[in-house]
Order: structure tokens, then sequence, then C-alpha cells
């Protein structure tokens, strides 16, 4: 087969330097294939941690919530308590807290 402008026979051919140009393609085009394949498995493997974090969050919004619900309903009993002539026991339940929350910090701090 001729080309225009290599001249005729395999000897100018190669000659030519068209080969070592096609060589070096293949090569870049190889070298290209494969970055394109890693960064196609990385954009998968983003995507799917994306997803696994947005199911994560979608969890935590709803524990919270349901937290933010039943600290509603607590600060209520307080509130109807502190209406009362109950002081005394407002200030007990008070104390029993701040117990409680030391004796939570003081075993976190120790571990």
């Amino acid at each position: 087969m001729r080309r225009a402008g290599l001249g005729e026979g395999p000897g100018n051919y190669v000659a030519s330097g068209y080969s070592v140009y096609e060589e070096e393609n293949e090569h870049l085009q190889e070298g290209l294939q494969a970055k394109v394949s890693a960064l196609k498995s990385l954009t998968i493997d983003i995507g799917t941690e994306v997803k696994y974090q947005n199911n994560m969050l979608n969890d935590m919004d709803s524990d919270f919530d349901s937290t933010g619900g039943l600290l509603g309903a607590t600060i209520g009993r307080v509130k109807k308590l502190s209406r009362g002539s109950q002081a005394k026991l407002l200030c007990y339940m008070l104390l029993f807290c701040c117990f409680v929350f030391f004796v939570l910090y003081w075993f976190i701090r120790l571990r």
C-alpha cells in the first residue's frame, strides 16, 4: 500500500520515522488509558463513599430529631415541676443531674 510522501517499499516506510511516531503514540495511548481507568475506578469509589456518608447523615439526623423530642419532653416536665411549690424537689433533681454529669465526666477522663 502506498502512502503519500512516504516513498515506496518497506525500507522507506521505516526510514521515514512514521513507525516511531506510531509506536510512541500507542505507548502514550496505553498510558492515558491506564490513567483514565484509574480515574474511573476512583470516581466510582468516591460515589460509593458519598452514598454511604449520606445514609449515615440521614440516620444521624433522625437520631438527633428523636433525641431532641425526648429532651424537649424532659424540659417540659422540669418546667411543670418548677411551676409548682416543689422547689426542694427541683433542687434535688438538679443536684442529681450535676452529680451524674460529674461522674460521667470523671469516667470519660479516666479512659
